[in-house]
């Protein structure tokens, strides 16, 4: 029997709650398809960072590197840790350290499930750059307090980031519906962008049956409410795909649906499967969290691990629970209830 080590990271707020029930049903597709799951569980956490300070202890990257993938819950507390501390802390040097630089974020209607559009077919796969661009972290500030203060921020893109994360992109995209679509700004920004554009017409070259769209961010956004159904595979920069997979778990329902894979290709070192909806403090522990964004990125990290029929199973079961109205509403089922009815399902 395989087995696979996960590294289990709860978090903060929901994230301990929403990680229990995903783990509670990975445990049923792990028994139903014959492979085990060892998880270990890391307290790191804001919580951690205000007894410790920091965010996760010096040898934390090295602790992950054993293991066969990392499972998130959410992270942040900001009345008491900044974000960006939080952010900086824990999310981006595990991004960084194991080259998870692809960022895959599907987004689709469940069955049963009513998003705040006409439209209600469509399924998108959006792919954003993780380790570089505008979050790179480069820049500084001076003069702070004073009437001269600056604030610098420089978006960092290279030829091998570029390159690499739309050469994923379009291999995405020759495996579903052959279409691609590149997300810029380079109507005004005519240094970084212009440069993502022209890397993006050299590599369609290479994927002739991939038929290529350019489109602006701002455009962008209003295709995505407008005919999201036109679109398959779009590709972005680190912080126009933060903001364009928001809108996209928006418009399929909520961030209670909003799952996410941070892949390293490679398989160099882990990758990392978190749901991203944030760690919301204020329903924390009161099990009414809807763990299916969770629950979804387990079935993504089963797939990633190779056991895609598992995978696959996972998701018919959360539509089985959707399709029933478990799930698709704020409030309406228990965070209990809904795992319940995806194991039920699962186990059927």
């Amino acid at each position: 029997m395989t087995t696979y080590k996960l590294a289990l990271i709860p978090g903060d707020g929901i994230g301990v709650d929403v990680t229990d029930a995903a783990m509670t049903v990975l445990d049923v597709a792990a028994k139903r398809f014959g492979f085990a799951l060892e998880p270990q569980t890391f307290p790191w956490s804001c919580d951690y960072y205000l007894k410790t300070g920091a965010m996760m202890p010096a040898d934390g990257i090295e602790t992950l590197r054993g293991f066969d993938a990392i499972f998130l819950g959410a992270v942040g507390w900001p009345d008491t840790v900044p974000d960006s501390v939080s952010l900086h802390g824990l999310l981006l040097p595990i991004r960084k350290a194991f080259d998870q630089y692809a960022n895959i974020r599907p987004h689709r209607m469940l069955a049963g499930v009513e998003g705040p559009l006409k439209a209600s077919e469509f399924d998108i796969l959006c792919i954003r750059e993780n380790t570089e661009g505008e979050y790179s972290g480069a820049g500084g500030r001076v003069h702070q307090g004073k009437g001269n203060e600056v604030a610098v921020e420089t978006s960092i893109f290279t030829r091998v980031g570029v390159e690499r994360i739309l050469r994923f992109g379009f291999e995405q995209a020759q495996a579903r519906r052959k279409h691609l679509t590149s997300v810029t700004k380079s109507n005004a920004q005519k240094y970084s962008m212009v440069f993502w554009d022209e890397v993006t017409r050299e590599l369609a070259a290479e994927y002739p049956e991939v038929t290529v769209s350019h489109m602006h961010i701002d455009a962008m956004a209003a295709k995505m409410v407008m005919n999201p159904q036109d679109l398959d595979v779009v590709v972005a920069s680190n912080l126009f795909g933060d903001i364009l997979t928001d809108l996209g778990a928006a418009i399929q329902g909520g961030l209670g649906f909003a799952a996410s894979a941070n892949i390293c290709p490679d398989r160099s070192g882990p990758s990392m499967f978190e749901p991203v909806h944030g760690s919301a403090p204020d329903i924390a522990g009161q099990n009414i969290a809807n763990p299916i964004a969770a629950i979804w990125s387990g079935a993504q990290m089963l797939e990633h691990l190779g056991e895609t029929d598992a995978a696959a199973a996972v998701l018919d079961a959360v539509e089985a629970a959707t399709a029933k109205g478990i799930g698709t509403r704020p409030g309406q089922n228990t965070t209990d209830d809904i795992t319940a009815a995806v194991c039920a399902a699962l186990e059927a």
